[in-house]
């Protein structure tokens, strides 16, 4: 999939379309796990100064069974560091397949509400959950959206992505 068929790249031209001044930059790393992500983070906040953040991780971790306090406290410490940055803060859902167990699966759910609670971020919910059981739109290996399914996840950002926007310009009038 070339990169300008992604749903970030898409996300630009919808700003732009709707004369958002907004600039996107995706930082996204296919395989990132939330420690690589929490890690990253920093520098991107220091160098970019972001008004908006979405934060889209912590499905890898789920994918490699990696205990859900260490998911959970690094998707803590991203928000906690992009809110104390002055940016607003978008959590995408992720969920992982039914074979990691009922009781993972659940709590790895609810970690993502747990954390909009918590910090009082926006919600997007799960991104996949109108293309993953799709046929076409999805790659080969199951896991990823094909460039079908990148207006969907565009359509799912932005329901919730827009409101934003608009709250913001509103508080800077």
């Amino acid at each position: 999939m070339e990169t300008s068929q992604s749903w970030p790249s898409l996300l630009q031209q919808r700003l732009a379309n709707n004369a958002y001044p907004h600039r996107v930059l995706n930082s996204s790393i296919t395989g990132d796990t939330t420690q690589s992500g929490r890690s990253r983070l920093p520098r991107l906040l220091a160098k970019y100064q972001p008004a908006v953040i979405i934060i889209e991780l912590g499905g890898n971790d789920g994918l490699r069974g990696l205990p859900l306090e260490i998911t959970y406290g690094n998707l803590a410490a991203m928000i906690e560091a992009s809110q104390a940055a002055g940016a607003s803060v978008l959590l995408a859902e992720m969920r992982i397949p039914p074979n990691y167990g009922r009781s993972y699966i659940e709590q790895f759910n609810q970690n993502y509400s747990l954390l909009q609670e918590q910090y009082g971020v926006s919600l997007i919910p799960f991104l996949l959950e109108k293309v993953a059981l799709e046929p076409g739109l999805m790659q080969a290996d199951g896991i990823h959206p094909a460039a079908e399914a990148q207006p969907i996840l565009l359509d799912a950002v932005w329901a919730v992505l827009e409101p934003e926007l608009q709250e913001s310009a509103r508080n800077t009038k």
